[in-house]
């Protein structure tokens, strides 16, 4: 319950921790000990990827713990992945589930009346900051008189249904809560994965290319689930039964156990057999699904590079909804083909390119080739093109002490040979290709020299073997130990070569362009520099689109309105 909080990775790292102290303690365990495979139930879990629950493993521990855990959950949820999932699946009786939000002013009443009825209670919205009013709820005042219990809530004791289940969801993507607020609460991070965005996009792209399929396959996990379920209560059932048996001899002789169990012998057979050629239906529907999923995979990765643009400046904030709005537009708009792989090519190539000129848009200037430097890593990084090792040295350059040498050449400041040295030298040390490369500065001075003074030096050969050892990103790692300032240039060559010359030219602001994403509830939001004003597109716009003056409103929100 401590590791809620944690990313996939690092979960694991703690198990791997954890594992294996038991082993250097002598403990027994089991060979595949995790807490996943010792808590699942695959029938809780089947009903809660119907309920719409992302299906990767971070997903549904997330939602073990919220539902075994002892304290009450709270979710930090950005993408409102847990807060939709909880909504579906507390809501499968009509009002067996209350939804309010934090902002919403006193709701004690209402609360009041779910712990007494065994509601389920999801307060949503939530700050850093929780109401006072909520501190006995939290932690858990219940006193147990006679056959029921009870909870002290605020002055008033009340009768505590055990149907009573209370969920509390933030969409803050990195909250601080005081330590008096962690330790009545267990946090859960209900931020989307990889995986799970994957299952989301790779579902919505065979709902639009194969709609009967994703039917078809949506109607066996429900089938297969109320199955599970069905398997469940017939063996709850029949333990039941047995149990109440007081000997052996009663057991035999009670003819109603005995009608019972071959009944439920007989509907457990044939709820198998069905399960069984379900499962295969299902499995044969996911190969034909995996087809596609190349395009789920490059969806997923390109998410992830466009919420990164939050460290480049906290304005850049994209919501999953616009994004999945922006994939399945990108289906639709792609060109069509019969050829399974040339139309997974074809949305691969227009969604990209969608996403780069609508990100584009709302990016300053400055930024811009920021983000297709950033697209291009990302997508070579997902096709395994590049060595993380060489990517960080890039970024970061070396690190530790390196010893200095003396200039050896008048034809460079002491100071841009200091960098040079260290650069070359702490990349002879750390990557493999780099080796050597250090003393080739001596072997190779006349060469480098021209490459220093040349106008292009990232259009020009690498001196001696370097040149052919090297690939394209490890050659920036050279240019910007001798020529920092061409480095722009040299990065713009880059994205050129790898993506398309399209990716660095920038797409110039359209109002046309933009107002074909804007609907009646997603307004255009113009960001301002001083001395800009939009109304003379704005009214072109107006008048190209046929609304009269009379229907135009303009209202100013300066000083004093």
């Amino acid at each position: 319950a401590y590791a809620g909080v944690f990313t996939a990775e690092y979960r694991r790292e703690l198990e791997r921790d954890w594992i294996k102290q038991m082993d250097d303690l002598k403990i027994k365990r089991s060979s595949d000990l995790t807490m996943y495979k010792i808590l699942k139930d695959d029938v809780r879990i089947r009903e809660w990827n119907v309920a719409g629950l992302p299906s990767d493993s971070l997903s549904v521990e997330n939602a073990i713990i919220a539902f075994e855990a002892r304290r009450w959950p709270l979710m930090i949820d950005p993408q409102t992945q847990a807060n939709k999932f909880i909504k579906k699946f507390g809501q499968r009786d009509e009002g067996s589930l209350l939804t309010f939000k934090a902002s919403e002013g006193s709701i004690v009443k209402q609360l009041e009346n779910a712990i007494e009825a065994g509601q389920w209670v999801l307060l949503e919205n939530i700050g850093e900051k929780l109401d006072a009013a909520l501190e006995p709820l939290l932690q858990l005042q219940r006193v147990r008189k006679g056959e029921s219990k009870t909870v002290q809530f605020g002055d008033k004791s009340l009768n505590y249904a055990e149907g009573f289940d209370f969920f509390l969801t933030t969409t803050l993507p990195n909250p601080h809560y005081q330590p008096e607020i962690s330790v009545r609460v267990t946090l859960l991070n209900f931020a989307i994965t990889q995986a799970g965005l994957e299952e989301q996009l790779l579902n919505t792209l065979v709902q639009q290319e194969m709609p009967e399929l994703q039917e078809k396959k949506n109607r066996l996990v429900t089938q297969n689930a109320q199955a599970l379920k069905d398997l469940q209560t017939i063996e709850d059932t029949i333990l039941s039964m047995l149990t109440k048996s007081q000997s052996f001899e009663a057991l035999i002789d009670d003819e109603g156990l005995i009608n019972e169990l071959g009944t439920s012998q007989v509907k457990a057979t044939d709820i198998k057999k069905k399960r069984e050629e379900s499962e295969k239906t299902e499995k044969q529907i996911d190969e034909t699904r995996q087809k596609y999923k190349p395009v789920a995979e490059r969806a997923s990765l390109l998410f992830f590079c466009i919420t990164d643009l939050a460290y480049v400046d906290s304005m850049y904030q994209y919501s999953l909804q616009w994004y999945n709005s922006l994939f399945s537009l990108g289906i639709d708009n792609a060109p069509k083909s019969s050829v399974v792989s040339v139309r997974i090519q074809n949305i691969t190539a227009h969604f990209t390119g969608s996403l780069y000129e609508n990100v584009c848009r709302s990016l300053f200037e400055r930024h811009k080739l920021q983000f297709s430097f950033m697209l291009c890593m990302k997508i070579m990084f997902g096709e395994n093109k590049v060595d993380p090792s060489v990517w960080r040295y890039l970024l970061a350059g070396p690190t530790g002490d390196i010893p200095k040498k003396d200039n050896p050449w008048k034809w460079i400041r002491n100071d841009e040979w200091d960098h040079m040295y260290r650069q070359f030298k702490g990349a002879s040390n750390t990557l493999p290709n780099f080796k050597g490369i250090d003393l080739s500065l001596t072997t190779y001075h006349k060469e480098y020299k021209e490459y220093f003074d040349s106008k292009d030096p990232h259009k020009m050969a690498l001196p001696g073997e370097f040149d052919t050892k090297l690939n394209d990103l490890e050659k920036l790692v050279v240019l910007k130990a001798l020529r920092p300032d061409k480095m722009t240039e040299a990065i713009q060559e880059y994205i050129k070569k790898n993506m398309g010359e399209k990716y660095i030219e920038y797409p110039t602001f359209n109002i046309s362009d933009s107002y074909k994403d804007a609907r009646e509830t997603i307004p255009l939001i113009f960001i301002l520099t001083a001395g800009s004003d939009p109304m003379g597109d704005w009214e072109k716009f107006a008048d190209l689109k046929g609304i009269i003056k009379t229907k135009r409103e303009s209202v100013s929100l300066g000083q004093g309105q």
